[in-house]
């Protein structure tokens, strides 16, 4: 191993402290402080006001939703008749969970059978034709690879059309995708049969559900009452963090307070029953427009709880959003003929699907995010400082100055160094206040001169550290404090008053 001087030698023993120096530079005075005001604002304002940095928090609170939907609505088509719609009808599923379907609009095909049956003529908006007809007009060759050979596409005329056995393989079925969609053009599986289907068409024949589902859509929503059905939510948070839950659900007397409020976000904001119309528009949608080929409503209830105050503003806020604007699918009830034959009625059903979605967050003080919070702008402002330094040591045109007063080596005195070694640090303060006061002499010119003509001989005072008070007695001619004097540069500033050396009388 080395020893103690060889280690000194490399500045591994050396200690290192921080030194404060005074500038008088008002640009960059004036840049800290708009910068620690800065830092100020945002801790105090920003994390700890507004993101209540001072609190722990909980994001993950666990969630229960309940949902019923209220309403009645008649309906008068030729193939059901007049039929009365009600919760169990309108609403799937029956059991209301956060995410729920409403029907407003629907295509029923009754007492469908399995067996043979033409094909409808507009399973597609795009269909195959011979090429030679020429009251076709332009056609769009863009789409031809849907079609078989010599047939092109053509979008009047259905795919399921026929002019011959030929067209209509035996065993096709009748799927394809269409870019991102997948596209039923059949309804069955074709026998290889061309058949007439009505006086001026004739259409593949199909082994599948007969008749087939018509296409036609109505033009005005057959459940349009349901824009007054009520929508009743039951939410439910819990944040087992701090073991508080709290619903949605207000908290009354009056027992048939549910029954007649109605959710506003004015007058009522807190009120869980929505009338279907009024969050349709509050969605940004028209009720008619969704209810005829449905669509899909987000309702969004969001928690934000300030538990120091104990939870007494611990409320739910909705908002509502507008996903889709088309939504349908099928279903079908399934029956045996006394014939023992399978039967069952079909439905298409257009709606709109409402999604719930719960979030919530809840927040307490506590000492460690407090501490962070505050850490953290103390850690800005140490970084404010160091830039600062930065600024005078590398940017500033007396660079050279501020670095030479900042850094400063400083060994400690001992009973057998030399005078002047001991009467550096006295001529470092005598030769800064000097200098400030507008005199550009060199250190050693300047003492030598000032010193040699107005007193020949300099007093040490009597006001000096312990270590260098044996030599309080001694005078000093001015030669010798003129070349002590050559070596060195400003340092401190100071004044003569304030100085360890003053001038004797």
């Amino acid at each position: 191993m080395g020893s103690p001087g060889a280690l000194a030698g490399w500045g591994l023993l050396d200690y290192k402290t921080e030194k404060y120096v005074m500038t008088r530079n008002w640009r960059v005075g004036v840049l800290q402080r708009l910068l620690q005001l800065g830092v100020v604002v945002y801790v105090v304002g920003w994390a700890l006001i507004v993101k209540k940095g001072y609190q722990e928090q909980d994001l993950d609170p666990q969630i229960s939703v309940i949902t019923k939907l209220k309403g009645v609505s008649v309906t008068q088509i030729k193939e059901l008749g007049t039929r009365l719609w009600d919760v169990a009808d309108f609403v799937k599923p029956a059991q209301g969970e956060n995410v729920f379907f409403l029907v407003t609009n629907f295509l029923v095909t009754p007492e469908q059978v399995q067996g043979r049956c033409p094909e409808s003529p507009r399973a597609l908006p795009w269909h195959c034709v011979p090429p030679a007809v020429p009251e076709l007009g332009a056609l769009d060759s863009g789409v031809r690879p849907l079609c078989r050979q010599n047939r092109v596409c053509h979008p009047s005329i259905p795919l399921a059309n026929c002019w011959a056995h030929e067209d209509c393989p035996e065993g096709e079925t009748g799927t394809h995708s269409h870019g991102l969609e997948f596209v039923l053009c059949f309804q069955g599986i074709k026998t290889g049969q061309c058949v007439v289907f009505n006086g001026t068409h004739r259409t593949c024949e199909i082994r599948g559900w007969c008749p087939v589902e018509s296409s036609t859509v109505p033009v005005k929503p057959l459940l349009l009452q349901a824009k007054n059905f009520t929508l009743f939510i039951k939410n439910t948070v819990t944040f087992s963090k701090f073991n508080f839950s709290k619903s949605n659900a207000l908290e009354t007397w009056d027992n048939t307070y549910f029954k007649w409020c109605r959710y506003d976000p004015l007058s009522s904001p807190f009120c869980p029953v929505f009338r279907i119309g009024d969050l349709v528009a509050a969605a940004g949608g028209d009720f008619e427009d969704l209810a005829l080929l449905g669509g899909s409503v987000g309702i969004r209830v969001l928690w934000d709880c300030d538990l120091d105050a104990g939870g007494s503003d611990c409320r739910p806020h909705y908002s509502f959003q507008l996903q889709e604007r088309s939504y349908n699918f099928r279903t079908a009830t399934h029956w045996w003929e006394a014939s023992g034959v399978e039967a069952r009625s079909l439905l298409k059903l257009y709606g709109i699907r409402f999604d719930i979605l719960v979030t919530g967050r809840a927040g307490k003080f506590g000492i460690i995010p407090t501490t962070i919070t505050l850490g953290t702008g103390a850690a800005w402002l140490g970084v404010i400082t160091f830039f600062c330094d930065l600024l005078l040591l590398y940017v500033d045109g007396e660079s050279h100055f501020y670095w030479t007063t900042k850094y400063e080596e400083a060994d400690c005195p001992s009973p057998n160094s030399s005078v002047g070694e001991q009467l550096k640090p006295v001529l470092y303060r005598a030769l800064q206040w000097n200098r400030s006061h507008g005199e550009e002499q060199s250190p050693g010119e300047h003492m030598a001169g000032r010193w040699s003509s107005e007193a020949p001989v300099v007093s040490v005072s009597a006001e000096l550290s312990p270590r260098l008070r044996p030599y309080c007695s001694q005078q000093w001619p001015t030669h010798q404090l003129s070349a002590l004097a050559l070596p060195l540069t400003p340092a401190l500033p100071g004044s003569p008053s304030s100085s360890l050396c003053q001038h004797s009388s």
